[in-house]
């Protein structure tokens, strides 16, 4: 959906010498996903969002929206298709929020009925009630309430392409957090393609389904969140992402991915204790988990108790401590397994059948494998 091909800006300095602030940058953004442009301050990731956008104009290079060559376009057309939010809101004091949010439709020509549904979707989708707040003005509204309605307002006329710079960034932590997971859930829903600029790691990995790390007016890598933590290019993006670039994956990986890479051993109920045993031998197992006729986890046989037993599964079947699901993510895996104080744990699938057993020794070995749940086509 956005395509950028050796996009170059060169300012003039003030002793005649000039300067690359975007050096020759290419990037592609599959539509319905959101890039993240990370890196400090002054490394080109305004510059490169502004001249998408043509508020300033490229010195070299291409840009390619929904497969059209954006220069080929007029200003007005081209931003039909893209929505644009920056930290400073810029809400019209003098407009109700309504009007605010249908600056865009409106100068369309959206009728008046299309309009007010419209605003009272998207108000809906961030968690402000319409009938509350829509006839009162900007100063009425506290600074995340105002963030909120800035995102929305860009959203108004369904552009294709959303553009965000720095959008939470003037908001205070709690509501930055709260806002993100609203902003998440309402991509979910839309699917946009977003270019979003920002300086926060933690944000990046939380919104972006790519990050493109940026140096010195460079793409230096461009990576899935869980890539670029497991497999940094070089010291500059290892030091930017964090020397805890291991633990912040315990948020983006699995416990579905981990038990993917190990073979699913189970027994029945009816299985001969002398049959589990020798599963169990012969897979260097203390344990192995039984599961009913559904393939739901009932609870496992140890093997020293297994072993010269007589008699079934049934038995000696103790029940586990702690289950957990396939989506969670590793921090989630992991405090349960910390709480219950034990080594391992079943993961059942959304139907809850079982999909595997995790342990801490194996997350320390998905970790430090280099395995990642994505790779990019980059």
């Amino acid at each position: 959906m956005i395509k950028l091909e050796n996009l170059t800006k060169t300012f003039s300095q003030k002793n005649g010498s000039t300067f690359n602030a975007v050096d020759n940058v290419s990037l592609n953004v599959p539509e319905g996903e959101m890039c993240v442009l990370l890196g400090p301050s002054g490394c080109g990731k305004t510059t490169t969002l502004k001249m998408i956008n043509r508020l300033i104009p490229a010195t070299s290079g291409k840009i390619y929206i929904n497969g059209e060559d954006t220069s080929d376009q007029d200003t007005v057309t081209l931003r039909r298709n893209i929505g644009y939010v920056i930290q400073q809101i810029g809400l019209f004091p003098n407009m109700t929020i309504e009007e605010n949010i249908m600056v865009v439709p409106r100068m369309l020509g959206w009728e008046k009925q299309r309009c007010v549904e419209r605003a009272r979707e998207l108000m809906s989708m961030v968690a402000l009630d319409p009938k509350k707040y829509m006839q009162r003005y900007p100063r009425e509204l506290s600074g995340g309430q105002q963030q909120r309605i800035g995102v929305i307002r860009a959203l108004a006329a369904d552009p294709p392409v959303l553009l965000m710079d720095e959008p939470f960034g003037a908001v205070d932590p709690i509501n930055r957090e709260v806002i993100q997971n609203e902003f998440l859930d309402m991509q979910r829903q839309l699917k946009k393609t977003v270019m979003l600029v920002s300086h926060d790691i933690d944000e990046a990995l939380k919104l972006g389904d790519r990050i493109a790390v940026f140096g010195q007016g460079k793409i230096v890598q461009c990576a899935s969140p869980d890539e670029l933590l497991a497999k940094p290019r070089n010291d500059f993006v290892g030091s930017f992402v964090g020397q805890d670039r291991t633990l912040k994956r315990l948020l983006l990986v699995s416990a579905g991915d981990v038990t993917d890479q190990q073979p699913t051993i189970t027994v029945r109920r009816s299985t001969p204790l002398n049959e589990a045993f020798a599963t169990m031998d012969d897979n260097d197992m203390r344990s192995v988990t039984v599961v009913d006729e559904e393939g739901k986890p009932l609870g496992f046989v140890k093997r020293r108790e297994a072993r010269n037993a007589e008699g079934t599964c049934a038995d000696l079947t103790h029940s586990f401590k702690v289950t957990g699901r396939a989506e969670e993510n590793l921090r989630v895996v992991l405090s349960k397994l910390y709480e219950h104080n034990t080594t391992w744990m079943p993961i059942v699938d959304e139907d809850g059948r079982y999909s595997g057993e995790i342990s801490q020794d194996y997350i320390a070995d998905y970790l430090s494998s280099g395995r990642t749940r994505r790779q990019l086509g980059v």
